[in-house]
């Protein structure tokens, strides 16, 4: 599998429409049933240990709204930043900053994610991932 600009445009809005259901079991389905994840400090192999970290997740960060944009992309590869904004359950508002490296298998599914994130606490008022996506870019902060 070899990206050109529109096909990597399309996989990366693709994985935001599908994380923003906070669907575990369909977000499962976009990686390879060996996929290998780095989420922050949590390494996942396997679509099973992919729902379960899904699950809990979502469980914790509540209305959970995400967006990314594509960075670049080369051969199977393609990297991403983003952020997504949330709610623990005391009603704190974050907003969460990352990076995504991807990697896909010749079927186009996804074999292996690292991702790394940080949070930064915000105030509701605040929030700026509100409604559906706008085709302009996010500010980095």
């Amino acid at each position: 599998m070899n990206f050109t600009e529109e096909t990597a445009r399309a996989k990366v809005q693709a994985a935001e429409d599908a994380w923003n259901t906070r669907d575990p079991d369909r977000v499962a389905l976009a990686y390879t049933p060996d996929s290998v994840w780095r989420n922050r400090d949590e390494f996942v192999t396997g679509r099973e240990e992919i729902r379960e970290f899904l699950t809990r997740k979502w469980a914790r960060e509540l209305k959970y709204a995400l967006r990314k944009d594509l960075w670049t992309f080369g051969g199977n590869r393609i990297a991403v930043r983003f952020q997504y904004e949330w709610h623990d359950a005391d009603g704190q508002w974050w907003r969460s900053y990352g990076n995504e490296l991807w990697e896909f298998a010749d079927d186009g599914l996804m074999r292996r994610r690292e991702a790394s994130i940080n949070d930064v606490r915000i105030d509701e008022a605040d929030r700026r991932i509100l409604g559906d996506r706008t085709p302009k870019e996010l500010p980095l902060a």
